[in-house]
């Protein structure tokens, strides 16, 4: 779940979905669809990024919060689960690790996030 342009963001794990929600109302203004399961979801700045995992592969993903369509990834090492995402403000990301109990930080570039 995110809070961003004024809506809740939430990730709809099983269904591959994220959807924008209005505070207000409940209802849903916007369903994005994903290839991946949903298992977190926030932005960074004016960019939305949700976190992946199924099986062994696990990755960060930039969409495009009005298409959904994947702008850019970050690949996780096989093994490395992510269950919930958020970004600090500070150039990193801290996802869960699933059943290994563990946070793990994703640190992102600063300057190429500063170019957009």
């Amino acid at each position: 779940m995110a809070w961003a342009e004024g809506s809740l963001w939430v990730g709809q794990y099983r269904k591959r979905k994220i959807h924008q929600v209005d505070p207000q109302t409940g209802a849903v203004l916007r369903t994005l669809e994903s290839d991946r399961f949903v298992t977190g979801v926030t932005w960074i700045n004016d960019e939305l990024w949700h976190g992946t995992w199924e099986g062994d592969d696990a990755d960060l993903r930039h969409i495009d919060s009005r298409t959904g369509d994947v702008l850019e990834r970050i690949d996780l090492p096989e093994g490395v689960h992510v269950s919930g995402l958020t970004y600090d403000g500070n150039g990193s990301f801290y996802c869960g690790g699933g059943p290994s109990g563990r946070v793990r930080q994703v640190s992102v570039s600063p300057r190429k996030r500063a170019e957009k």
